[in-house]
């Protein structure tokens, strides 16, 4: 049981990732990793002494696109707002990226970005209380809702953390509720850091009566296996069928009462900073 848990909190957060690596195109899902990084000053603000020049006029192109950009801005204001720091590093990261032939796009940028801070600081969301873990996996079931009227196949990539154009251009037209995810994990860091709350991992009680709770809202052993363990049954769901039953699994994710629901949010998100 232990190991189905783990299993379905991984899939789960593929999903996510998978969802904002795509903003940045097919071609450009490069891993991301925190380079040395020349801390540029705030906009307006006189360059420090010996700043490349290259790096600081690509971070003001950067940071002009994303200004332009109101759901990606609201992201990095908050980012710099918050984690100063890692605002910085990340920033200069997309510069030397860009000076290198890299990504280009605010969607680029916010993915980027969402890669960095993830593997820097991702681990601290676990330790976040629980309305800022409960928005983490409120956001996930908003985009497979969105996915689900859009198209269920769609929303079963999501759940499986594939890949596709159709996939890319789904993001692109809901560019704020991809921010709004992006946007609920960082305020999970945030608390995370502040509240430092250390929970016990989930035990074998704790997935009996998550499967209980899949059991009772309708999913059958098969549909449950689908999503715990990753089992594609033969022959396949349809999708329509699969894509409910992974809004079933977040929907009873979230009704399961506390400790064990927290402890299940608090596996989840450490594994998806691990991922």
């Amino acid at each position: 049981m232990l190991l189905l848990g783990v299993a379905a909190a991984l899939l789960l957060g593929s999903g996510v990732f998978i969802l904002l690596a795509s903003l940045q195109g097919p071609k450009q899902q490069d891993a991301a990793q925190i380079e040395p990084s020349v801390v540029a000053p705030e906009a307006g603000a006189p360059a420090p002494a010996g700043a490349p020049a290259e790096i600081l006029a690509a971070r003001a192109v950067i940071e002009k696109k994303i200004g332009e950009t109101p759901d990606v801005a609201r992201f990095f204001d908050r980012l710099r707002l918050a984690l100063p720091a890692e605002y910085e590093s990340i920033i200069a990261t997309l510069a030397r990226r860009r000076m290198g032939g890299g990504g280009d796009t605010p969607d680029y940028y916010l993915s980027e970005a969402v890669k960095i801070l993830r593997q820097s600081r991702g681990a601290l969301a676990a330790r976040a209380d629980a309305p800022a873990l409960a928005k983490v996996f409120a956001q996930q079931l908003a985009v497979l809702n969105a996915l689900s009227t859009r198209d269920p196949h769609l929303c079963v990539d999501f759940l499986y953390g594939g890949a596709s154009e159709a996939f890319f251009d789904f993001s692109a037209d809901n560019r704020a509720l991809v921010a709004d995810l992006a946007i609920a994990g960082l305020d999970a860091i945030v608390d995370g850091k502040q509240k430092n709350i250390a929970r016990a991992a989930p035990n074998e009680a704790d997935f009996k009566q998550f499967e209980a709770a899949l059991q009772q809202a309708g999913l059958a052993p098969l549909e449950i296996d689908a999503l715990l363990d990753g089992k594609t049954p033969d022959p396949p769901l349809p999708d329509a069928r699969m894509c409910a039953a992974g809004q079933i699994y977040l929907q009873t994710l979230a009704a399961l009462p506390d400790p064990a629901r927290l402890r299940i949010y608090a596996l989840a998100i450490d594994l998806m900073a691990r991922s």
